[in-house]
């Protein structure tokens, strides 16, 4: 098991929370956090691991920090 933050921005954090400590077992990946909490990967802008920016196939290790954003909009 692995122990690490996760971090949502925006209205990610929608009936979610903004920041959690959580553990997740050897293997896990961004993809697979964004698909616990019923996150559309076709809504996601920007996933990093410790403030540098990371695939949905990145395995965070221990006490990383993950943010996951949506894509951002504007003008």
């Amino acid at each position: 098991m692995k122990k690490f933050t996760v971090k949502f921005f925006a209205y990610f954090r929608d009936n979610r929370f903004n920041v959690k400590e959580c553990e997740y077992p050897t293997g896990t990946t961004v993809g697979d956090i964004i698909a616990e909490y019923d996150i559309d990967m076709e809504e996601v802008g920007i996933m990093m691991i410790n403030h540098r920016h990371c695939t949905a196939e990145s395995e965070p290790q221990d006490n990383d920090q993950v943010a996951i954003f949506p894509h951002v909009g504007g003008g």
